[in-house]
């Protein structure tokens, strides 16, 4: 886990918390004491999802390139 948490520039115990809250990058379990591991190919697409769905780096996302929504023209019953 310490060369995963090194991988993406973050803390072990980062990495350890969001695997235990099911929140990062997918991992399994192997050998008989259950090492956890991840592979590099599902890190990048983890990584490239996260950028994905930051508006920072995805303009489509934007807020400030979003069209204004339209006001409805009436008014809800009271």
């Amino acid at each position: 886990m310490k060369d995963t948490a090194e991988y993406l520039g973050l803390s072990p115990h980062t990495l350890y918390v969001w695997r235990h809250r099911r929140q990062g990058p997918p991992s399994f379990r192997m050998g008989p004491r259950g090492r956890v591991m991840y592979r590099l190919e599902a890190l990048d697409a983890w990584v490239s999802a996260q950028e994905q769905a930051d508006s920072r780096s995805n303009p489509a996302l934007a807020p400030l390139n979003a069209r204004p929504q339209e006001r409805s023209a009436h008014l809800p019953s009271a």
